[in-house]
């Protein structure tokens, strides 16, 4: 198979969109959010964090502060895999993390 191909078939593959969450363990604050690919996403959250150049001050501040064994990353919940219409699902993603918003009910202060 040659490179071109490789890629075609990358980018042909479907994504694991969905909810993902960044808890600091010793404080119970949460970073929650969504992706149209949630595991990427949260690679790219810890290479943010190990760099020190996360964009969310507090967030690096407490991993700073405690490490990495403070953390916890977890996809919350994917959405089904797309049935290859091309249709957007950005609409269901954002409905996704309302509800996992309401399901998690996390006062003010246990927010990043």
């Amino acid at each position: 198979m040659d490179r071109k191909e490789l890629i075609r078939k990358y980018k042909e593959t479907p994504r694991p969109a969905g909810v993902y969450r960044v808890q600091h363990m010793p404080s119970g604050r949460t970073l929650l959010g969504s992706s149209p690919d949630a595991p990427a996403m949260l690679n790219r959250v810890q290479a943010q964090l190990r760099m020190h150049g996360h964009p969310n001050r507090e967030l690096q501040g407490d991993w700073d502060a405690d490490g990495k064994g403070a953390f916890l990353f977890e996809v919350l919940e994917l959405l089904p895999a797309p049935d290859g219409s091309g249709s957007d699902h950005t609409g269901d993603l954002r409905l996704l993390e309302e509800l996992w918003i309401d399901e998690l009910a996390l006062p003010d202060e246990a927010k990043y």
